[in-house]
């Protein structure tokens, strides 16, 4: 049986390096991690809303991040999500903010800085 008070990050990311290392990053903060190389694969599996936040790549194969979080918007899916990109652009960071992101990395991500946001996220989504 899941732990439900530890913190569930979903990563979505098409580079299995990324995913790798964030879910090494994320055990080693003792938080749960799932992983998926694509937001369709995600939206296909049953989504912890509590304690939980969904970092996602914003140019992945298929459906983007952006495209990811118009869904779960539209099916009520309320969790707070973090984009990263390699590929970074005043449109893309003034989209993702207009449509509800609770932080936006270029990559390489600062650790500390990406874990501080999830706990902050976390605590403060409603």
């Amino acid at each position: 049986m899941p732990d439900e008070t530890k913190i569930l990050v979903y990563v979505v990311d098409d580079d299995a390096s990324v995913r790798e290392a964030l879910r090494m990053l994320f055990v080693s903060a003792d938080m749960e991690v799932k992983t998926f190389k694509a937001a369709e694969d995600f939206l296909k599996c049953q989504v912890r809303k509590q304690n939980a936040c969904l970092i996602s790549d914003i140019k992945l194969k298929g459906l983007s991040g952006l495209e990811l979080q118009q869904q779960l918007a539209e099916r009520g899916t309320k969790m707070p999500i973090i984009f990263l990109t390699a590929f970074d652009s005043n449109e893309i960071r003034q989209q993702a903010k207009q449509a509800g992101a609770v932080g936006y990395f270029r990559k390489p991500v600062d650790d500390q800085a990406l874990l501080d946001t999830i706990y902050w996220a976390i605590s403060s989504y409603s």
